[in-house]
């Protein structure tokens, strides 16, 4: 299946990488406001720099993805989808559940596929945890833990205003690998109860080149959820930008006969330690047959297989629908009841 990629920035570098030796796909276009970026990638992994408008009208380009700024994913991926083309949007699927719904509602019309990051569910170490929870390893799930906890982006990352505007803040950039593990491991999400606060107006970036620069805060940065499951199952999932050091754990489970440690959702690999009544300390499982290394771009593999064998895609736009509504209400402190993906 032939891939075209709008976006050629930081994130870009590990897909075209992981992409480029693909037996399943080839990236044959890339396309990005900065000419000069698209040229730079299209020049290193044989493909042919465009504009978005030349790509999308492209006839050897069967998926397009989508590896914008959350505030861009839905305009691109409806022009993708209005195309008669498959689309992959890096996460979140959009800032917006009722701009999400009419999206997939959009493919579905025009019988194309919607997948959405983050394929790191797909790795070993979700996978294990998954199968860990299935098989009854822990018993029947009754709650866990998760945290993502840091000082914010300001200090590392070269151009990071678009984490503090509408779309980003770590519910909606973070949270995506938490709640789309938890929902993997656990199933759907019935029920959110969260406090959501802004804690400053304003950061100053540290990093290079915008040193100095000031960030005018629109999103919450420190956000507060109690998660409940179909499975009866709570999680409590607290995600900020306000912390500087913790000794929290990425992700506990807890059951009925036993703990599992979830290794950190951002990478697809382990350990994954379990916990059973009468032993004295955890023990590390062994990972099922997965990706451990960094394998972005296994989502969309994943999906053009998928598309050719006429079964169901892993990263799916359901799923990342689901993810999205719980975002959207732990993000705005909001108690909800969240539909199931369909």
């Amino acid at each position: 299946m032939n891939i075209g990629i709008i976006g050629c920035g930081a994130i870009s570098g590990i897909y075209l990488e992981n992409l480029s030796k693909s037996a399943r796909v080839r990236v044959t276009a890339v396309a990005d406001l900065d000419l000069s970026r698209a040229k730079a990638a299209a020049a290193r992994y044989g493909a042919r720099a465009v504009s978005v408008d030349e790509l999308l009208g492209a006839d050897d380009v069967d998926l397009v993805l989508n590896l914008t700024t959350p505030d861009a994913h839905e305009v691109l991926a409806r022009r993708a989808v209005e195309s008669g083309k498959h689309v992959y949007n890096e996460k979140p699927l959009c800032i917006d559940p009722k701009a999400a719904r009419d999206l997939l509602e959009l493919a579905r019309r025009k019988n194309v596929r919607v997948g959405c990051a983050p394929d790191t569910v797909l790795g070993a170490g979700i996978q294990t945890s998954r199968k860990l929870v299935a098989d009854g390893a822990i018993g029947d799930p009754v709650g866990g833990l998760a945290f993502m906890l840091c000082p914010g982006h300001e200090s590392w990352h070269p151009d990071p205003a678009f984490y503090y505007k509408k779309g980003g803040g770590p519910v909606l950039d973070m949270g995506p690998y938490y709640i789309t593990a938890l929902v993997t491991i656990l199933g759907p999400v019935t029920g959110v109860r969260s406090v959501a606060r802004k804690t400053r107006t304003q950061r100053t970036i540290t990093s290079q080149p915008r040193h100095g620069q000031k960030i005018d805060v629109e999103v919450a940065t420190h956000c507060v959820g109690i998660l409940e499951f179909a499975s009866g199952a709570s999680v409590s999932a607290t995600l900020s930008f306000d912390v500087h050091r913790s000794r929290c754990s990425n992700i506990e489970i807890w059951g009925t006969g036993g703990a599992l440690a979830v290794p950190d959702p951002n990478g697809f690999g382990g350990p994954v330690s379990i916990f059973k009544p009468g032993e004295n300390d955890w023990s590390e499982a062994a990972l099922v047959d997965a990706p451990s290394h960094n394998a972005r771009g296994l989502g969309v593999e994943d999906m053009a297989g998928a598309i050719a064998e006429g079964r169901p895609h892993r990263a799916s736009g359901a799923l990342a629908l689901h993810v999205l509504d719980v975002m959207t209400a732990m993000a705005t402190g909001a108690t909800a009841k969240i539909e199931s993906p369909q």
